[in-house]
């Protein structure tokens, strides 16, 4: 971890990083919480250094599957820390129309993402449009009734950032336009929890 951070800062031509995030830890050979603790140490020394300001945990199945839990992280970098007052600031997970188990829990302020809400930590959404499938997959009429101003990708993209919790929206374009209708999506005031709670309805009965 101390070796991943100086490269980045070297990389990025700076001497502080703002976050970095372990990833995927639920594929770690054996318990996950092992793999856990040691890189929160290492992290918590960095941020001792003044050399960090923040880590956070990315992961794609690990909250759905068990494997994470937001109480346990919680409890392991506070181990890490030997204080309630340490760094772990953020999670990152996929939250889209596709992959909506958290999405869904969120809506009614349950789950990790409530859960590190709550903490107040941030929360970074991944695959926001399922790695550009997810406008192929949805119809006009669910664009419809998320907001009929914008286009399918862009109607999607705006729910995944509604998701009450979320702070943070990741996402990869293959054009500089692609882009620019991104940005423009989430201009767009955030598409009520009633909505999105019908559309995330409609999509698990189909």
């Amino acid at each position: 971890m101390h070796w991943q951070c100086a490269r980045n800062r070297t990389e990025l031509g700076r001497d502080h990083l703002d976050l970095v995030f372990t990833h995927n830890p639920e594929h770690a050979d054996g318990d996950p919480y092992e793999a856990l603790h040691d890189a929160f140490i290492a992290l918590e020394a960095e941020a001792a250094a003044g050399t960090l300001s923040a880590y956070g945990v990315a992961t794609w199945d690990g909250f759905e599957t068990g494997a994470l839990s937001i109480p346990a992280l919680h409890q392991l970098a506070t181990s890490a820390a030997a204080s309630e007052q340490h760094h772990l600031k953020a999670i990152q997970l996929p939250v889209s129309l596709v992959t909506a188990t958290a999405f869904s829990q969120a809506l009614d302020g349950e789950g990790p993402i409530a859960q590190a809400s709550e903490r107040g930590w941030q929360v970074f959404t991944s695959a926001p449009l399922f790695g550009g499938e997810l406008p192929h997959l949805a119809t006009r009429e669910l664009t419809e009734l998320l907001n009929p101003d914008l286009s399918t990708a862009q109607a999607c993209l705006l729910a995944a950032a509604s998701c009450p919790g979320v702070t943070r929206t990741l996402l990869s374009t293959s054009s500089p336009a692609h882009w620019a209708e991104a940005r423009e999506a989430l201009r767009f005031p955030a598409i009520p929890v009633p909505t999105l709670r019908k559309v995330l309805d409609v999509l698990a009965a189909g």
